[in-house]
């Protein structure tokens, strides 16, 4: 009865912050405080994940009780079997809540709930790295259809025989960065390309970035600091594209507030032909670069007291090797080799993110030694 008393103990007082945050979010004050609305509305969802938890704990202990006293009292030989089937889903339950509740008690990546955007780049191997840019694209695209996210594309740079030597893009739906946070890295391949004539393997990289989308108030930007230029927007779409200067630029001085340097960021959009809009999304991907330099410290202090990573650290690290020949997937980080490349690469990667979401987890309730 320790453990149930210990469970119950820590979520002592989530429920009257259950209620009083029930009421805050009702406020008039607190929704003209867009910023303190947004995170007092994800704490209630956290809340009441917590709160349902914790109910479903206590009447199971409830049930469980019942069931044991029916098993000793009740002469019914077919209500004293129900009641020794009772007995055993609610012991078999309970432990289950048990880590349920743990895992809800630690402190969500704040960022999880959020929009992405990704940048893919082919690294080394020249031509063969814009192709397997081009491919690793396709694998996400087809994933986030697969989950019913929605992508758009801001700029690319096409390889010489295909593929991408850069495509930055925009992830938006519920809970993405949750998820494909543990995409960042280095990917490597292993394969034949197509302008090989003798057969032999070459190994070719391509790296990932993924940023946590930002919302207006995550960052301060002096939108007067910026200096925008436009240019015409090159690719299909007829003599439009050449006569009409609708893509923009954008460059902006950045202060590092946490060691006062200076540094230059540049973002480009050609995503539309109408250059208001591709402003607008310009902005939002300087306001996202500026705030993932920002967030970068505070995962750098995650990192720092961790032993093993799974979603945080160096963006260099290599993450993941494609094996073309053996059609083998090994994700470095937690020893996941798996034999179906093709559906791999078709979006089919739920299942390697799912054992990265639980390495996280265990690591995260050692962490916090719960």
């Amino acid at each position: 009865m320790a453990t149930n008393s210990n469970i119950l103990d820590k979520l002592d007082g989530v429920v009257s912050r259950f209620e009083e945050v029930s009421t805050l979010i009702t406020d008039p004050s607190v929704i003209g405080d867009q910023k303190r609305y947004v995170k007092l509305t994800k704490e209630y969802k956290d809340l009441e994940n917590l709160v349902k938890a914790r109910q479903e704990y206590i009447d199971t202990l409830s049930n469980l009780e019942s069931a044991k006293q029916m098993v000793t009292n009740e002469d019914d030989p077919d209500l004293k079997e129900m009641a020794r089937e009772e007995v055993n889903e609610c012991e078999r339950r309970l432990p289950e809540l048990e880590e349920e509740i743990k895992l809800l008690l630690i402190p969500a990546d704040p960022e999880d709930g959020k929009n992405v955007v990704m940048e893919i780049r082919g690294g080394t191997g020249g031509d063969e790295a814009s192709l397997f840019a081009g491919d690793l694209f396709r694998m996400y695209s087809k994933y986030c259809e697969i989950k019913g996210w929605h992508v758009s594309v801001s700029s690319f740079s096409e390889g010489a025989s295909g593929g991408y030597k850069e495509i930055i893009f925009n992830v938006s739906g519920e809970g993405v960065y949750g998820i494909l946070k543990y995409e960042s890295g280095v990917h490597r391949v292993q394969r034949v390309p197509a302008t090989e004539t003798q057969g032999r393997v070459h190994t070719s990289a391509a790296t990932v970035a993924v940023l946590p989308e930002a919302e207006p108030f995550d960052v301060q930007i002096n939108e007067g600091e910026i200096k925008w230029d436009t240019f015409r927007s090159s690719g299909a779409g007829g003599q439009n594209v050449n006569k009409v200067e609708s893509g923009v630029r954008a460059r902006y001085m950045w202060t590092n507030p946490h060691t006062g340097e200076k540094e230059e960021i540049l973002v480009e959009c050609t995503e539309t032909r109408d250059q208001p809009k591709n402003k607008e999304r310009a902005l939002a991907r300087l306001r996202t670069r500026i705030y993932d330099r920002e967030h970068q410290k505070y995962i750098d202090d995650i990192a720092s007291r961790r032993k093993t990573l799974v979603s945080t650290g160096d963006r260099s690290a290599k993450i993941r090797t494609y094996n073309y020949p053996q059609g083998r997937i090994t994700d470095h980080r937690i020893n996941y080799t798996i034999y179906n490349l093709v559906a791999f690469m078709d979006g089919d990667i739920q299942d390697c993110i799912d054992q990265l979401i639980v390495a996280e987890n265990a690591e995260r309730l050692k962490e916090a030694q719960l």
